[in-house]
This record gives structure tokens, sequence and C-alpha cells, in this order.
């Protein structure tokens, strides 16, 4: 069975990231914006670079965070896939794009029963998609849902800011509520040409989209609000363009600082109502949704981040159903 019920119902079945990136060659410094200033230091200094050959011991520790997430997982009972690696000829192909293989919820993502494959902004995760391929041969095309894929972007000229008109619409931006979906929109990622292809898919099924905007630093809408519970959420209120979404206005908040914000604070992962999985950089925030009565999990997840994304980023559920 494949359904996604809301981000915070129990998760029965996910897809858990690889790791796996190849710097490009001429990166745009306004495409790096939401990076911490580190981070993006380390790729202007490492253009045109596979990760792993440029820096062995940071990789096997970034491959050590994802195996200590994916036991955590297993322990609460969460049926675990992993995408394939690279081919070598997918990394040819890529050139000066560069290519990635290190996020699985931004490729494709899943609202109620449709599975959908994305349509990415950034040059060098446009085919990151293909090593999921295999997933959706062996569990989507069996399973009773819908299974579809955004158009695909058009050919923007190198010299575009804006990469072309897109569509764009990534897995980050797509938060689901049951049958409310929101979807971000910064500039960096999701745009409204792809929210609005997303609508007419989803809304003959009953469903309403609502489009948050963003301040354009935010790569994503998970990482600037985080849905922990029915009635509680963590949240930075200063990477609203227009505050918080009216729906949520009544929940409880747990406020995160802009800068915590851009250390992806808000993109932790609930397991279910009562489970929610963090990093130990934020047991702060950590004791706060505990005095909720939700027991969290602590997982070092600093190389990780460093890339812009956390555990909602590492992960694609395809079962989450109460």
């Amino acid at each position: 069975m494949i359904f996604v019920e809301s981000e915070f119902a129990p998760l029965r079945k996910v897809v858990l990231a690889e790791s796996e990136f190849g710097i490009p060659r001429e990166p745009r410094i306004e495409d790096l914006r939401f990076l911490t200033p580190e981070a993006r230091d380390e790729v202007l200094k490492n253009r045109g670079a596979d990760y792993a050959a440029a820096f062995p011991e940071i990789q096997r520790a970034w491959e050590g965070e994802r195996k200590d997430f994916e036991q955590l997982l297993a322990g609460h009972g969460v049926e675990i896939l992993r995408p394939r690696k690279l081919k070598q000829a997918e990394k040819l192909i890529a050139g000066d794009d560069g290519y990635a293989n290190f996020f699985t919820r931004d490729p494709f993502f899943t609202v109620g029963n449709f599975v959908v494959e994305g349509a990415l902004r950034l040059r060098h995760r446009r085919r990151e998609v293909l090593p999921l391929r295999d997933i959706m041969l062996q569990y989507v095309y069996p399973s009773d849902c819908t299974y579809v894929a955004a158009p695909a972007p058009e050919v923007a000229e190198k010299d575009d800011p804006a990469h072309g008109k897109g569509p764009f619409i990534e897995g980050g931006d797509v938060l689901v509520l049951d049958k409310h979906v929101f979807v971000g929109i910064s500039g960096l990622a999701s745009n409204e040409l792809g929210a609005r292809w997303l609508e007419k898919l989803i809304k003959p099924l009953g469903y309403t989209l609502e489009i948050v905007r963003l301040k354009p630093d935010i790569l994503h809408l998970d990482c600037a609000m985080g849905l922990v519970r029915e009635g509680l959420m963590i949240v930075c209120e200063e990477a609203f363009a227009d505050g918080i979404p009216e729906k949520l206005n009544r929940w409880t908040k747990i406020p995160v600082t802009y800068d915590e914000t851009t250390q992806l604070a808000t993109n932790g992962l609930p397991l279910s109502p009562e489970v929610y999985v963090t990093d130990p950089a934020f047991r702060h925030i950590g004791d706060r949704i505990a005095n909720h009565g939700v027991h969290v999990e602590y997982v070092d997840f600093r190389i990780t981040r460093s890339f812009g994304g956390a555990f909602r980023c590492s992960t694609q559920p395809l079962l989450r159903k109460s």
C-alpha cells in the first residue's frame, strides 16, 4: 500500500537517501544563498569535484550519519528502502552541471495515493530521480496508486538566474495535512507554475492547495516550519513573506530563530504523533517538544545539514497512515 495521510501520521515505509554529490563546476552564488557561509565557501573552493574523492573522511562520516538514522528508523519498526548509487554514465552526462543523489524528499513526493516525480530547479539535481526509479518499479508500479511525473522544465539559457519558467515543484516545499496541501515558494525551488500544475492534478480528488510565500534565502517550506502532530508545530515566523498560513494560526508554535532555521532546526521528522527525530544541536527545541508529551530521539546530522537538508529532506514516505 502507498498512502501519505499527513506529515505526522505513523511512518511505516520510507525511502532513505544515499550520500553522493558532484559539485557543479560553475555554481551560482545566488543559488547557494540558503547554505551557511561555511558550506557555501566549501562548494566554491571545490568546484567540479566529486565530494567522496575530495573529502573521503567526511564522506565516511556522512554515510555514518545516514546509517545511524537508518538503525533508529528500523528500531521503530519502519520499513526502509534505499536508492541505488549513481551509475558512472549518469555522472559523466551531468558534465559541468554536477550531480546529486543525496536527498530523497525533493525528486519525488507522495500526497495521499499520488506518487509524483518532481521537477527540480537546480541543474545538478535535475536527474536526481534516476537512482529512485528501481524503487518505483518494485514498489510503486504494483501498488494501487497514481504515479505521474511533473513536466520537465524548459531548457534555459546558462545566464538565466531563474533557470527558466519551470514548472518547478520539489518535495521539500510540499507539506500534507490530510486534504490540505501547502506548497512553499521562495524563488530557490518550487515556483507558482509548478504549484498550479500540482493543483490541477490533486484538486479533482478533493484536495486544497495553498501557496505559502517564503523569504528569498529559504530553500524549502520544510526549512521554515515542521508539523510535529495535530495542533503542534515548529516554526520560524520570520521566514514567511506573508505570515504563517491561516489554517495553522491556532496551532501551538515552538519558535526558532532565523539563524536556527538556516541550520535546519525545523527539518526534524515525526515518526508518529508520539515520536519525533531531530539533531542534538537542537536539544533545547527537542526539550520543548517533549514538554508536549512527544518522545524525542536524537541523531547527529551535522554533515548532512551542511548540504542544506536534514531528516525530512533525507526521507520520502511511501506509507504514512493512522
